[in-house]
């Protein structure tokens, strides 16, 4: 039951009111459908991106074991540590409001200093991650895209929700009620003024 004084103001004032949810709803309808659509594509480059990763981790793994067996544990452990100046290096812009990022590693390729004792396999093992913490920049850089996509995803439909479900049918409530305040006094004023006029006549 409504509160409201059935007023012709209060009954416009509910009307734009229910206009502007109306709006409101279709664009966030609208942004759920486009959200929708960007995680897709976000999903379908991850996935490409994780098929390029898989031989990487691999040859990654077989270089690691090539060279555990040329040195041993802890005489990969204590092999010099190349010397990196690469840097990822970001784009930014927005969807929606939601922060999008690509990312990827730059830079000239690391540079070990001399070891005491230098293989093959060591290099080739220091190439193979190398050539993997490139692709991990990408693939984290759309990951956190989708991540982001989802919560705002996530956070746009309990909106729309709560227009359809809650907001939108109490402004429709609140505005049945007015109008039908409104045409009982029409009425009561048009009775009122019936008998007026015949008490006039008489």
């Amino acid at each position: 039951m409504s509160d409201l004084t059935p007023t012709r103001s209060a009954a416009i004032q509910l009307n734009d009111e229910r206009r502007t949810m109306r709006e409101g709803y279709a664009f966030l309808d609208e942004k759920c459908l486009l959200l929708a659509g960007e995680m897709l594509r976000a999903v379908k480059r991850q996935r490409e991106l994780e098929r390029e990763l898989a031989p990487l981790q691999t040859a990654a793994r077989d270089a690691l074991r090539a060279a555990v067996a040329r040195h041993g544990l802890h005489g990969l452990e204590v092999a010099p540590a190349a010397h990196s100046t690469q840097t990822v290096q970001t784009q930014r812009h927005a969807l929606l409001g939601v922060p999008m990022l690509t990312a990827t590693l730059a830079g000239p390729a690391p540079v070990a200093p001399p070891a005491v004792n230098p293989s093959p396999e060591a290099k080739a093992c220091r190439r193979a991650y190398a050539a993997l913490l490139a692709k991990l920049t990408e693939l984290a850089a759309v990951s956190g895209n989708l991540a982001r996509l989802y919560a705002e995803y996530r956070k746009t439909v309990r909106r729309v929700r709560a227009l359809q479900d809650v907001l939108l049918p109490e402004v429709e409530q609140q505005l049945a009620a007015v109008e039908a305040g409104l045409e009982e006094l029409e009425q009561d004023e048009a009775g009122f003024l019936r008998r007026a006029a015949q008490a006039a006549v008489r």
